[in-house]
């Protein structure tokens, strides 16, 4: 993001808040409960969005090393990551082609061939299949060019491993991602490591818990005793990134910057900026570190996240250890806040006290996220 288009974005917060807009949308919008309580509409998403679309499966400081794998679960598939001897990065369905037994444990490591648990079938980092015990005897016209691991279509791009959850899909990587490729660079995010991360589950639908990001209405009230303070009363805008959405969530400290000349001034000092990533993905850039927060819809009710915490690598040192630590936990609280009120609507949509959600002018980004969704299913 250069100079130029963060004065842009500051100073049409600033006219917003003067004016008293709160970046009004064109109309109040209403959204069927069924988004978020229909199995039937769950299952369409995962078909549809999560299972045709590239999601974030790991930072790449996480394969750091050749030989280095990491297993994570994405649209409900078990997926196995490695990075092999020549240093490529690759995404396989962890399941075994001779019984179909999961290959790899949960976690993460190094090794340089992974052997099933049920009949010792092996396979290198590159999906391989190497060895197959008593392969003379029992499979003797065994074509293992054949069984190599299930390759998933992925891309390391902007510090990240994307991968596709469906081993047929054709994807173009460059289309999806190149319109965050400024900004990505601008952050950093290939230099990055992750310096603290955990997971979590929420009695929420995944939507839920991502709309609580893309609007500042709730900030005053559910953060009231948090970041609350610190944050404009109500003030947001949002920009459309390709498939993805780009949010400034403007603090208190933005009204003194008339007193800065504008070649001065740093959308980080004053802003926080959330990327909301289609579909499964948001990243929080605050001033010294990015908050990752990773979706995985298990059912229409629940959601299981990943939260982490990506430093500068320079600044991944010992002494510093404490001050991420700090902000993890500051990060996890406020999150908590949000996902603990929307663990509340889920349950209250049961409850037939509405048929629909009604979304403000001020809320018009929820609406935006909701309609890009609708329009990948099918009808």
């Amino acid at each position: 993001m250069d100079q130029q288009l963060q004065i842009e974005l500051l100073e049409e917060l600033r006219g917003l808040g003067a004016e008293g807009d709160f970046f009004i949308g064109d109309a109040v919008h209403r959204s069927p409960i069924e988004r978020y309580t229909s199995e039937t509409r769950f299952q369409a998403e995962m078909d549809h969005v999560f299972r045709a679309l590239p999601m974030v499966a790991a930072h790449a400081s996480e394969l750091a090393e050749p030989g280095s794998y990491l297993t994570v679960r994405l649209a409900g598939l078990p997926v196995l990551l490695t990075r092999d001897k020549s240093g490529q990065a690759n995404a396989f369905l962890n399941v075994c082609r001779h019984r179909g037994a999961r290959l790899v444990g949960d976690g993460q490591g190094c090794k340089k061939v992974f052997s099933c648990p049920y009949h010792g079938w092996t396979w290198d980092a590159a999906g391989q299949l190497r060895g197959v015990p008593h392969e003379k005897e029992g499979f003797p016209e065994l074509d293992r060019s054949q069984y190599g691991l299930r390759r998933l279509p992925m891309a390391e791009r902007l510090g990240m491993i994307w991968v596709v959850p469906d081993p047929d899909a054709q994807f173009d990587f460059d289309a999806f991602l190149s319109p965050l490729q400024q900004d990505f660079d601008w952050l950093g995010m290939a230099g990055m490591v992750v310096a603290e991360s955990e997971d979590a589950e929420y009695e929420a639908n995944w939507k839920l818990l991502a709309e609580g990001g893309i609007e500042a209405y709730h900030f005053r009230i559910t953060h009231r005793d948090t970041i609350g303070p610190h944050f404009m009363d109500n003030l947001s805008s949002y920009q459309m990134l390709g498939a993805h959405m780009r949010s400034i969530l403007p603090r208190t400290s933005i009204e003194e910057l008339e007193q800065l000349p504008r070649e001065n001034w740093s959308i980080r000092d004053h802003a926080n900026v959330l990327y909301t990533l289609m579909p499964s993905d948001q990243f929080l850039l605050m001033q010294d570190h990015v908050a990752w927060i990773h979706a995985e819809p298990l059912s229409a009710g629940r959601t299981a996240l990943r939260i982490a915490t990506l430093v500068p690598k320079e600044d991944f040192t010992p002494d510093r250890a404490g001050h991420w630590k700090r902000n993890h936990a500051i990060t996890k609280m406020t999150l908590a806040e949000d996902f603990d009120v929307n663990e509340a609507v889920q349950s209250g949509l049961a409850s037939g006290a509405n048929s629909e959600l009604n979304f403000g002018r001020f809320e018009s980004a929820l609406h935006k996220f909701n309609s890009d969704i609708e329009a990948r299913l099918p009808g």
